[in-house]
């Protein structure tokens, strides 16, 4: 469906991969495809390989011939969620009996998948600090069949070294999956690293604008980006084609929004270890961040999302979400808008009592692209 971009630039590649002109009209944007089904010309007869939109859309199709480019892998999948890509994933590397190694800090959504789904199927998981290489080898047993990865981490903003970690699950015979969605193939591409897959929120970053949820996979080799296709029809979670053009026009522009993320992140971030409420600042782009020089090697910039913690406990981090007025108290993250949360008490409720509780006086952030003055003005004011 688009021409072949491989030797483009990223920016190039976000805006021209799998967005061919309309054969038809000349429209310079693919055009939204609300179908389900399409003419056969005879029995077996099929125009481009259509029949039915749950196994195949032109919509579609093009953000998926998209993220498999900015991504650098043989074959994207475009899905409903994140969870419903991540479950398709799941069901397509393991079986009952199998063990995953999963990190000690990752979305609640995942972990819940992993805890109370995927473990009633006959999956055992391990707790690994992932940002300790050796960590993750003593996790490892003769059944691992999966590494699961975040960098950066969510909420922590913990950094894994993706080159070192993908060597141990090389010599385990497992995969490596990498969560991308905090990074952005923009800052950083798991896939030239070492990743076998890599799996996005396309609700975040990609999308870029709080109006859209979707999910993607992206395979390394073409093999198993077959597997993953197959099952992606049985399973058929798959992205309508709406939601497929929302996400299509969002990385059009995902460069200039993460640049300027990560410039508002680091001015944020500057601002609060100075501040005399904030006891710790989370961020990568930080120097005295532990996994500073990892992030500085394997990413371009270092992200849209700042997490700290205040004095006071629970009760004060919660008067900071409630008292911010530019930033926007909801879960979420990655859009154009600032966003303000409690992980313990919103996004990562459902680790409670668990190795990946997170601390309850922990504040998290998604800075946005408004003006970086503005921001730090109502950080202060939300912190008093």
């Amino acid at each position: 469906m688009s021409d072949d971009h491989t030797m483009h630039s990223f920016e190039t590649r976000a805006i021209h991969a799998g967005n061919t002109a309309d054969p038809l009209t000349g429209a310079v944007v693919p055009p939204i495809y609300q179908v389900s089904t399409y003419k056969q010309d005879g029995v077996g007869g099929l125009r481009g390989g259509y029949e039915y939109s749950r196994s195949a859309n032109p919509t579609r199709t093009a953000l998926e011939e998209n993220l498999a480019a900015i991504e650098g892998g043989r074959r994207g999948l475009a899905f409903a969620s994140g969870l419903a890509a991540e479950d398709c994933l799941l069901r397509t590397l393991l079986h009952p009996g199998a063990h995953v190694v999963i990190p000690n800090d990752a979305y609640g959504g995942t972990f819940r998948l992993f805890a109370k789904v995927v473990q009633r199927w006959g999956v055992d998981y391990s707790v690994a600090d992932t940002s300790d290489p050796a960590a993750v080898r003593a996790a490892v047993n003769d059944r691992t069949k999966v590494i699961w990865v975040e960098t950066p981490s969510n909420p922590l903003l913990g950094i894994t070294d993706i080159a070192a970690v993908a060597e141990v699950a090389r010599g385990a015979g497992a995969r490596l999956v990498v969560d991308n969605t905090f990074a952005s193939p923009y800052l950083q591409q798991p896939i030239a690293l070492g990743a076998d897959v890599v799996v996005h929120s396309l609700t975040k970053y990609m999308g870029g604008h709080s109006d859209v949820v979707g999910g993607a996979l992206v395979a390394a080799d073409a093999e198993l980006g077959e597997e993953l296709a197959y099952h992606q029809n049985a399973m058929g979670a798959v992205a309508g084609p709406f939601d497929s053009w929302l996400v299509l026009r969002g990385i059009k522009t995902l460069p200039v929004r993460m640049d300027r993320h990560s410039e508002n992140a680091a001015r944020v971030a500057e601002m609060l270890t100075t501040h005399p409420r904030v006891t710790r600042v989370l961020y990568p782009g930080l120097p005295e961040h532990p996994g500073h020089e990892v992030a500085a090697k394997q990413m371009k910039s270092f992200g849209g999302m700042v997490s700290f913690r205040v004095e006071g406990g629970e009760a004060a981090a919660v008067r900071v979400c409630d008292r911010a007025r530019l930033f926007t108290l909801g879960e979420s993250l990655g859009g154009v808008e600032s966003l303000i949360e409690h992980p313990g008490r919103m996004t990562h409720a459902s680790v409670v009592g668990s190795a990946l509780e997170v601390p309850g006086d922990l504040v998290r952030l998604s800075v946005g692209i408004e003006a970086a003055d503005d921001l730090v003005a109502d950080l202060k004011q939300a912190l008093g």
